[in-house]
């Protein structure tokens, strides 16, 4: 089978190497995402087990459709009897570019009426359709005309980890939190902190993948555990998978740590490792009152940069001094804005340009040596 992994723009190449270190094979970055190819327990494991992919999708079929009359009949060339049944509820995004249809909603409609007109033939009987919570997902996209329809492995996306008790104001995605601490070339056992830390994302995800957690492990059911063809069989194997999961994890963790001068945002903090098993030590407490590093680790942050939370005046002065003050650490700061891209009066060792939804940001990594 062929999948595509879904992932947040600028990502791509983290997603790559995360799939390489799993044991995927075929693998090529493309825009968006990720491809690699396997039989379908591969799609499975890499929704289990990948931090950085938001989606996993097969696709059933590939066809020209520069009409609508052509798009309902290419999505009703599919069979469809494995995935559904009159018992199932159904949900179809779409998207398109560069082509004759250009309504995403007629797009998905049309989708629709193609696949309970062949069910409802079949069998007698249609699925419904539930936008909120259904139990399989299609996805149609189209460009210049030629249209793919993807089955969705996932579910809800994969993000949703299963730990997060309750939202903040602007939370990170959990699936772009994985990718900037890969990036940032973190090595799974160094102290680690966050001073800007609101909700904890990152600090979770490192406590995650530092004790070798499966991103999937807190989940109650992915998409694909809600097919008519998910037998006996395929339950047995989910159920070995996730045994294996939990087999594995390791006894020791890194020192980690965050704070936040928002008291209720370190308070979901600290209950959401509880949630997910995790320890992290965490602090209400202002910017200017880090203290250093008892040995050299990484500072990773998103700090607000005015588009979802306000910039604070001085703030990034502030954190200019703190950072010098850990001579021998990394810092890995994800953020956008002309203020944030002055931080340091000299250039980082790495940077590029990923998205936090539809903002692009800029992601620095800068080693702070003695003296600068």
């Amino acid at each position: 089978m062929r999948f595509f992994a879904a992932a947040a723009k600028g990502t791509e190449g983290a997603l790559r190497d995360e799939l390489r270190e799993l044991g995927l094979q075929k693998i090529q970055a493309d825009r968006g995402g990720v491809h690699f190819e396997g039989p379908l327990g591969d799609g499975v494991r890499a929704c289990y087990e990948s931090r950085i992919a938001v989606r996993v999708q097969t696709p059933l079929a590939t066809f020209e459709a520069p009409t609508g009359d052509a798009l309902y009949e290419g999505v009703r060339s599919v069979d469809w009897s494995p995935w559904l049944t009159e018992r199932h509820t159904l949900a179809i995004s779409a998207s398109c570019r560069s082509g004759a249809l250009t309504h995403t909603q007629f797009i998905a409609q049309r989708s629709k009426d193609a696949i309970v007109d062949q069910l409802r033939e079949k069998r007698g009987h249609r699925p419904s359709v539930d936008l909120d919570d259904p139990d399989v997902r299609v996805f149609v996209h189209i460009v210049q005309d030629r249209a793919t329809v993807y089955l969705d492995l996932s579910g809800a996306p994969l993000y949703q980890r299963g730990y997060r008790v309750a939202g903040v104001e602007a939370p990170l995605k959990e699936t772009l939190a994985a990718a900037v601490l890969r990036l940032s070339g973190w090595d799974r056992r160094s102290p680690l902190v966050d001073p800007m830390c609101g909700s904890g994302t990152f600090l979770l995800e490192a406590a995650l993948w530092a004790a070798r957690v499966p991103a999937g492990a807190l989940r109650e059911r992915f998409g694909f555990e809600r097919w008519a063809c998910h037998g006996d069989a395929e339950r047995a194997a989910m159920a070995r998978l996730r045994r294996e999961g939990r087999e594995r994890r390791a006894p020791s963790a890194p020192f980690l740590m965050g704070s936040d001068i928002e008291e209720r945002s370190v308070e979901i903090a600290r209950e959401s490792a509880a949630i997910a098993g995790v320890r992290a030590s965490w602090f209400c407490r202002p910017l200017s009152e880090l203290k250093p590093l008892r040995q050299p680790g990484w500072l990773v942050t998103n700090p607000p940069y005015g588009h979802r939370l306000a910039l604070q005046p001085g703030l990034v002065a502030e954190f200019s001094t703190v950072a010098r003050g850990l001579a021998g650490s990394t810092i890995t700061l994800l953020a956008a804005g002309e203020e944030w891209a002055r931080v340091f009066p000299f250039r980082p060792d790495r940077e590029q340009t990923l998205y936090n939804g539809d903002i692009p940001c800029r992601l620095t990594c800068t080693s702070i040596r003695g003296g600068r």
